[in-house]
């Protein structure tokens, strides 16, 4: 039964999954920009003197700052780092003093090893960034301190 199943369920998990997910996201992104209509719609109706535009903005989620986007990079980079590392270490930890063998050993290889480029990719892109948008970084803060 195992021999059958496994053969069809992992391809069916593995591609429907993420296409299911981003079907998901954007039908919810979808959603969010008829209600915003829906809602424009009716403020007119009632108030034609309104500026739109300023409604717009008010509705409209807050972007975030260029130094906020870099430092969440940061962050993420040092909590898949330190699970790369962990990972790796652990693997080494139990290969050589626990005595395991086998599949286990070899998953949590190569999951501390995708994970441990994963995090160093986020910090290169956090550093690579910091240096190359440091100039927009300060006129956004000199335009967010003006209003």
């Amino acid at each position: 039964m195992e021999d059958v199943l496994v053969p069809i369920l992992v391809p069916l998990i593995t591609f429907s999954m993420p296409v299911l997910l981003c079907w998901v996201y954007y039908r919810n992104e979808m959603h969010t920009t008829s209600q915003r209509t829906e809602i424009v719609k009716a403020v007119i109706e009632k108030n034609p003197d309104l500026d739109v535009e300023a409604l717009l903005q008010k509705m409209n989620p807050k972007q975030k700052l260029l130094k906020e986007k870099l430092l969440s990079r940061l962050l993420w980079g040092c909590i898949t780092g330190f699970i790369g590392l962990g990972l790796l270490i652990g693997s080494v930890f139990a290969c050589y003093a626990g005595g395991w063998e086998g599949d286990e050993i070899n998953f949590m290889w190569i999951t501390g090893a995708i994970s441990l480029a994963i995090g160093i990719a986020f910090m290169i892109t956090y550093y690579v960034g910091r240096k190359m948008l440091a100039k927009e970084m300060e006129a956004e803060t000199r335009n967010m301190e003006q209003k």
